[in-house]
């Protein structure tokens, strides 16, 4: 698939593969390793941006991978995020959509919208609300067309 492909048909929370097609190296390469890697990947979908015209050019659209996390003690230090314009050279494929009953947690900003975390249910998805403290944002329950209104001020 295309970049534009994902940005089009992928639906936040699916799992997305990455290429430029070319083999991984051997590992004691380190420095072709890391640049394979830059370039191969997988992360969950957590952003779609559309095209965006400024003053003196236009930014193309995209999308933003979350590609994980590095923590210590339960402490999450860095997380890894990675975006992709539409006219990426790189090969996408979805290797996995969200399960109908699982439950997005949202956050609308700035006209788009972000996934936050992918719950397994209602319940899990409101205590990580009340974990992490995000008051604006809002729950949406895969398959369902409409967004459920839960504890900690979500809204409706």
């Amino acid at each position: 698939m295309s970049a534009n492909s994902i940005i089009d048909q992928a639906p936040l929370g699916a799992l997305i593969r990455y290429t430029d097609g070319s083999p991984k190296p051997p590992a004691r390469f380190t420095k072709k390793l890391a640049a394979w890697e830059r370039s191969n990947g997988v992360g969950r979908l957590v952003k779609k941006e559309p095209q965006r015209p400024f003053p003196t050019w236009t930014a193309p659209a995209s999308f933003t991978l979350h590609e994980g996390n590095f923590s210590s003690e339960g402490v999450i230090l860095v997380t890894i995020m990675r975006s992709h314009s539409a006219d990426s050279s790189l090969i996408f494929e979805v290797i996995e959509e969200p399960k109908v009953g699982q439950v997005c947690v949202l956050l609308d900003f700035g006209g788009n919208t972000e996934l936050l975390h992918l719950a397994s249910s209602v319940t899990a998805a409101e205590l990580w609300i009340a974990k992490e403290g995000y008051r604006n944002a809002r729950l949406q329950v895969v398959g369902d067309e409409v967004d459920r209104a839960g504890e900690a001020g979500i809204a409706a």
